[in-house]
């Protein structure tokens, strides 16, 4: 099985992402993880995209598909697609690389959230930076203050961006780019939308429902 994880900055797209590989043993394709693990790879691919960093300019979407292609062909039990596409012209480009490797897509799962509720739940969010678990000042915060329940670790971090104004503008460009994707793969019959805004668990249940029979 093959899904899309399709929401704004903050819809919990991480979070259920990670679920879904412990429960169904699927793959994660996180834009960023990848790009990250690429730059340090030593491989071709992995230099350009270090040469593109490192001048400070934007991955092209070239590069992001080929990385995703050496992905595919590493196989597993399905793929999630984290952060990937976020505009037409990457839609069209994963739709014929699935097509290309034999694969297709399941599902397209839109994380509902509203923006102000988004707000305040992202100005309270903070990470281990030791294994990656999430946390929140209000609703999950850590059982002893400045430790992990995880993995024990002190290093707690927020992100520099995680501010009210920040997070207005990544909502904007969210918009702008990234939620014709929502009409473009509803025409496709394949969008299947929940709560975002639901406790983990309802979250993953009604992802779990929309899945069901795939």
């Amino acid at each position: 099985m093959n899904i899309i994880l399709l929401g704004p900055p903050g819809a919990g797209k991480g979070t259920q992402a990670r679920k879904l590989v412990e429960e169904r043993g699927m793959v994660q394709l996180s834009t960023g993880d990848m790009l990250r693990a690429a730059r340090t790879s030593g491989t071709e691919m992995g230099q350009r995209v270090a040469e593109v960093m490192d001048r400070g300019q934007l991955v092209t979407d070239d590069i992001v598909i080929g990385l995703i292609r050496e992905k595919l062909a590493e196989g597993g039990k399905g793929f999630i697609f984290d952060g990937f596409p976020r505009t037409l012209a990457q839609a069209d480009a994963l739709g014929a690389l699935l097509n290309e490797a034999g694969m297709a897509l399941d599902s397209v799962i839109e994380m509902q959230v509203d923006d102000e509720a988004l707000v305040r739940r992202i100005t309270g969010r903070f990470t281990c930076g030791n294994c990656g678990e999430v946390y929140h000042d209000e609703t999950k915060p850590t059982a002893k203050p400045g430790v992990c329940d995880v993995c024990g670790s002190t290093d707690l971090k927020r992100r520099a961006d995680d501010n009210e104004d920040s997070l207005r503008t990544r909502l904007l460009e969210y918009y702008k780019k990234t939620s014709p994707l929502i009409g473009y793969y509803y025409a496709k019959g394949k969008l299947a939308p929940v709560d975002g805004l639901a406790d983990i668990d309802e979250v993953a249940a009604q992802i779990g429902a929309a899945l069901a029979g795939k």
